[in-house]
């Protein structure tokens, strides 16, 4: 799947990837949350979108395909936890030292669009609340999915916008995502409302 996308649908993917990480960050009180795309033509890992540690300079630096715990999401397909990266063999320490903060403990979960894994939404060091590991990483999953979908729809709106309510792109699944999050705060059920007043944007741009 590409993500080459018009210079409107790309500013648009930005927002929406910004306050996607924004959302996550929030959720779990995390040091830094991030989203890498996989780059179609090299493999690489990019870095699309940063809240938290890092977010000044790290959007746009590359990793090659495989980095670490995000590389091994990407390839592997699935979610996972680690709460002591020091003890994990996948963690990759050169290059997170190369990014100006190395974590003590991620989260990431791969995102799946059309049946292929095009990024990795990562969460570095989420605050210390009783917590249960399986209940983390399905929120994290929640997040991952829709953030996929948003990342199809911009890929289709380039020729026709789907419409509402469509199985490429559910908009209620936003308001769902905040539902079953029973530990987010007011302001992250405001960022998700937000995000579905820039998906109906986005929709209206697509039918113009």
């Amino acid at each position: 799947m590409s993500t080459d996308l018009p210079e409107s649908a790309d500013l648009t993917q930005q927002r929406l990837l910004q306050s996607f990480v924004e959302v996550a960050r929030s959720i779990f009180g995390a040091a830094a949350t991030s989203v890498l795309l996989v780059d179609q033509a090299t493999g690489e890992l990019v870095f699309e979108a940063v809240a938290g540690e890092g977010d000044e300079h790290l959007p746009g630096t590359r990793f090659p395909a495989g980095t670490g715990i995000a590389g091994w999401a990407v390839m592997g397909g699935q979610p996972l936890v680690v709460d002591d990266v020091s003890e994990n063999p996948m963690f990759a320490r050169a290059a997170a030292e190369s990014t100006g903060y190395v974590p003590r403990s991620i989260m990431a979960a791969p995102l799946i669009a059309d049946g292929e894994c095009i990024g990795v939404l990562e969460v570095l060091d989420r605050d210390s609340r009783p917590r249960c590991d399986l209940g983390d990483m399905n929120s994290l999953g929640l997040l991952a999915t829709e953030m996929a979908s948003v990342l199809e729809l911009l890929v289709q709106v380039r020729d026709t916008a789907p419409p509402v309510g469509s199985p490429e792109f559910d908009l209620p699944l936003l308001r769902r995502v905040a539902e079953r999050l029973p530990t987010a705060p007011e302001h992250v059920t405001a960022t998700v409302t937000k995000l579905l007043v820039m998906a109906d944007e986005l929709l209206a741009d697509g039918d113009a």
